[in-house]
């Protein structure tokens, strides 16, 4: 399938099994399956890329596993316009060191402040909130994504329902440990890429225009500082299945998550319906 038709109106659906790169930083090591990647000592040295290049509208999406008290900083993702295998030595970070290299693009997450303003100033917003359950698509200029697996949410607690009248949401924090961040480039009419981070399903706007299109991109994912271990999220592109539908449609009927339990339904369908 084309770059163009997975850029298009249509949903992407050639997504291939995402995987990191045999290149990375001293401090990473990479488990079996290629998947999950786990910075084993200090704070830095933590660089990984995606083991190929991605095409127009594939998001190399990562859930947080581990995190480590004790360091100032967070995950940074981005993207490299050349081959790992091309680097004499993956340098110590991402910023400044590897963008200092050149045709590389980086991203340091935060807490609160990870959306982009646009060029006429105003902040990009693509409706999280109430949106996250009424739109099942990632809408990313006219790339469309499937947005269930791009989202992530923190476990029920007892008193969840009462600190967090969204609980139906409760989309977690950036930088909370099952967070799930990505990038991704969209091409444009001019015949450059802009780079979007997408954040629990929401879109951060353009982090970087500009990027030019003669080289391929691969995803940069620093585990860096307080961020442990990442692993990597398959996604499933195209239609969002019959099952996710129905949990749309439940939540959009119950006042929080947690009163899903008193509906009359099949428990393994409540368990799905609270993403447990």
């Amino acid at each position: 399938m084309s770059s163009e038709l997975c850029a298009g109106e249509m949903a992407v659906n050639c997504q291939p099994f995402m995987r990191f790169h045999g290149v990375h930083g001293t401090n990473v090591r990479i488990d079996p399956s290629g998947t999950q990647a786990t910075r084993v000592e200090s704070f830095a040295n933590g660089i990984c890329f995606s083991q190929d290049p991605l095409e127009p509208g594939q998001i190399f999406l990562v859930e947080i596993e581990e995190k480590e008290l004790g360091w100032c900083g967070h995950l940074r993702v981005g993207l490299m316009a050349r081959d790992p295998r091309t680097l004499n030595t993956v340098p110590e970070y991402s910023l400044p060191d590897l963008v200092n290299m050149g045709d590389t693009w980086v991203f340091a997450i935060t807490r609160n402040h990870n959306k982009v303003a646009q060029e006429d100033g105003e902040i990009t917003s693509n409706g999280a909130g109430i949106g996250l359950l009424s739109d099942p698509y990632l809408n990313v200029g006219k790339i469309k994504i499937p947005r269930d697996k791009l989202v992530a949410r923190s476990r029920p607690g007892r008193f969840s329902h009462i600190l967090d009248e969204l609980y139906k949401l409760n989309v977690l924090p950036p930088t909370a440990r099952r967070s799930r961040i990505g990038v991704l480039y969209e091409p444009q009419s001019d015949g450059t890429h802009q780079m979007h981070i997408i954040i629990n399903g929401e879109d951060m706007g353009p982090s970087a225009r500009g990027i030019p299109a003669n080289q391929p991109l691969y995803a940069v994912v620093d585990v860096f500082a307080s961020t442990k271990s990442v692993r990597v999220i398959q996604l499933e592109y195209g239609f969002p299945s019959l099952q996710t539908l129905c949990r749309l449609i439940i939540q959009k009927h119950v006042v929080h998550r947690l009163a899903i339990d008193w509906l009359e339904l099949p428990q393994l369908l409540k368990n799905f319906c609270k993403y447990e």
